[in-house]
């Protein structure tokens, strides 16, 4: 008998420690799972309309039986909050706690209440859950010969029980909590992210809206089936050509690789080709040497059956030195035969002649710099200048962006002040535009760079972007010389002047700019694959611009946004102190948005955008974007489905979701504009964020 009793007194202490540390584990799992839930409900849900309180009880009622249908009944929110308190604050519930169960009733007869409602809450749900387990069949024997299992079992289920009734009020309170801390102009409104049935139908509705422009796109670009030739074909062609856009098309349906020479963007391929066939009419097509016609030609060709013919020919055949020869690299570019800059030979004999090395400048180390006494001292022997005049020349380099203060404190000044060369500075020589150092051509003024940009980007549009701009090749634009020739354009841009310069060129010229560097970007390291890829990319490639350094984050946020935060950042990205912010817009152009192209599926088309018309190829930019499936409005379901560029970018467009919604409305038909503007002053929508895809464009 004693032997007996230590070993039930053994059970009974060994099923108690393992009942303690199985409560404390459930307690952690079930602080932890409601610290999820709330990360989740902040980041996926944001209510700001005021549901009535039917509404929210209805809800309640729903949670309640998805999450817990073991409860059988629940009196009111007080009587959940108190087990809620319960649970947070005493360590097991067991059968042998009479004893502390009569204390609280005697000290609090409210506690007392709340733990006769808990009890039979739990004993109702405990004993449905004892009499529905079953373990090989044989729970009942099992349970009579070890009484101390059943006891752990019973505690299991009665905390959780506690658990989701404690959920299920924990749910309801921060609904609450939501409506009361919601805006009063946005009461109307109530914004919800969308789950994946609502993701799947707005991608399908996009699907559905473009889908023959997506199967152009595919036909129109490059094909991985091309046919392979021995031969060339050659296709000549102008600017806003549009017999020439059809002869690509043409070509590209035939699954035919062609040669594109622009006599526009190589004038000396004219001459040349009026010599071969007597007139400098476009399209005009060669197969190897021989000339096969324009566009009315090859359609007759083909509908006689002898375009098949004249594909096998050039198929088995080599090309022939008669015929038109691909551009040579720098053919017909301004930018490779430029005035040679006198300053920059200097500079250039000056680099040679000086010591350039690391040196201790107000108790910190600088890099790859050079003392001003050293220069004055080469201009003065180099340029038989009295030192007085070096000094003056000096700073006339400096001024033209050939070299700087270590640190900005002056222009230039004699003595032991330290400056550094552009190109040797540890952040501009990472720039993907100045490869070769300085470069010796005579510095241009913005107006005469940005013109012969825009002129490249409508050849590059035209030849290697499908027609409605949201589709690149990348991989023929990659081998081009028409990339190349921007990358020569590109490396004018390190001492360009931004300072005097107009608002709408500088805006006309950053949002060419940005999106040529996005494409670059991306041959350059590749389409960034996650979160922190896109992060590196728009952060860390730079192009140096007027003897600065910008990222895609600086030319988007810092200049045109107006020096506006990045989306879930703090910082602004220039100082009040740092160069770029005087280049920086007057305020943030929220148009953008819609013109910027990053090299994503959800982005809008690509186009290309000039100084004098600015303001309306915005406006055109934005309506063909939102009319695009951007923005849905869906009447029945009182649902607007817009792009996540207006939530991440909303304080561009408005203080709130009504202005931002407002302000989207002006650039879609009148229809839905006044249908819009009528459903948000009387009744009650849901915005839906339709997802983004970041897959590459190609």
């Amino acid at each position: 008998m004693e032997d007996k009793e230590t070993d039930n007194s053994i059970n009974d202490t060994t099923l108690n420690s393992i009942t303690k540390e199985g409560e404390g584990e459930i307690l952690d799992c079930i602080k932890d799972t409601e610290e999820e839930e709330d990360l989740e409900y902040s980041s996926e849900t944001v209510e700001v309309d005021h549901q009535p309180t039917e509404k929210l009880e209805t809800e309640a009622h729903h949670i309640q039986e998805e999450s817990s249908k073991d409860v059988s009944h629940v009196t009111s929110a007080e009587d959940g909050e108190k087990i809620g308190d319960d649970l947070n604050n005493h360590e097991g519930i067991s059968k042998s706690s009479s004893s502390e169960k009569t204390e609280d009733d005697q000290t609090d007869p409210k506690d007392n209440t709340c733990s006769k409602k808990e009890e039979g809450l739990v004993d109702n749900t405990c004993s449905k859950k004892e009499e529905g387990l079953v373990v090989d069949g044989t729970l009942e024997p099992i349970m009579e010969g070890n009484p101390g299992k059943a006891s752990v079992l019973t505690k299991f289920v009665k905390l959780k029980s506690l658990y989701a009734v404690s959920n299920v009020f924990h749910r309801l309170s921060r609904k609450t909590d939501a409506q009361n801390d919601s805006d009063e102009n946005n009461k109307n409104i109530k914004e919800v992210k969308t789950d994946e049935r609502e993701s799947q139908e707005t991608t399908q509705e996009k699907d559905q809206d473009e889908g023959k422009n997506k199967k152009e796109a595919s036909v129109s670009l490059e094909s991985p089936k091309s046919i392979a030739m021995k031969g060339r074909v050659v296709l000549y062609t102008r600017l806003w050509c549009q017999d020439c856009k059809e002869a690509r098309l043409f070509l590209r349906k035939r699954r035919l690789r062609y040669l594109e020479i622009n006599v526009d963007v190589y004038p000396g391929r004219k001459l040349e080709l009026e010599k071969m066939t007597g007139s400098s009419d476009v399209p005009r097509v060669f197969f190897n040497q021989f000339p096969i016609g324009g566009l009315n030609e090859l359609k007759d060709l083909d509908e006689s059956g002898k375009l098949q013919e004249k594909i096998e020919y050039v198929t088995s055949q080599g090309p022939s030195p008669k015929g038109p020869l691909p551009p040579f690299s720098g053919e017909d570019d301004e930018s490779s035969r430029g005035i040679v800059d006198e300053l920059a030979v200097i500079v250039r004999k000056m680099k040679e002649s000086i010591v350039v090395k690391d040196r201790f400048y107000k108790f910190r180390r600088v890099t790859n710099c050079f003392l001003g006494s050293e220069a004055v001292d080469f201009l003065s022997e180099d340029q038989l200048l009295e030192r007085e005049e070096a000094i003056e020349f000096a700073r006339k380099l400096a001024k033209e962006l050939f070299f700087r203060h270590v640190l900005e404190e002056n222009t230039f000044e004699d003595g032991n002040h330290l400056y550094r060369f552009l190109d040797q500075d540890p952040v501009i020589s990472q720039c993907q535009n100045i490869p070769r150092g300085i470069i010796q051509s005579k510095r241009q003024p913005l107006v005469e760079v940005s013109h012969r940009l825009r002129f490249l980007l409508y050849a590059i549009l035209e030849a290697y972007i499908s027609e409605d701009g949201r589709h690149v090749a990348y991989r023929t634009i990659h081998g081009s010389e028409e990339f190349a020739r921007f990358l020569r354009i590109a490396e004018e841009l390190q001492r360009v002047d931004l300072n005097r310069t107009a608002k709408e060129e500088r805006l006309a010229f950053f949002i060419n700019l940005y999106n040529l560097m996005a494409i670059h970007a991306i041959l350059v390291w590749g389409h960034p694959e996650g979160a922190l890829d896109r992060r590196k990319l728009f952060n860390e490639f730079k192009y140096v611009i007027g003897g600065c350094a910008y990222s895609l984050s600086d030319i988007y946020n810092g200049i045109l946004r107006g020096n506006q935060r990045p989306p879930y950042t703090l910082i602004k990205p220039f100082g009040i102190y740092d160069r770029r912010f005087k280049v920086s817009l007057p305020y943030a152009e929220p148009l953008i948005h819609f013109a910027l192209v990053s090299g994503n599926r959800s982005a809008p088309a690509l186009r290309c955008y000039s100084p004098k018309n600015i303001d309306v190829e915005l406006v055109e930019a934005a309506h063909d974007f939102l009319q695009s499936g951007a923005f849905v409005l869906h009447v029945d379901s009182m649902t607007i489905s817009v792009t996540k560029i207006l939530k991440w970018y909303s304080v561009d467009f408005g203080k709130n979701a009504v202005e931002v919604l407002k302000h989207a409305a002006n650039y879609l038909e009148v229809e839905k504009t006044r249908t819009l503007l009528e459903l948000l002053n009387k009744s009650q929508l849901k915005v839906v964020y339709q997802p983004y895809d970041w897959r590459l464009n190609s």
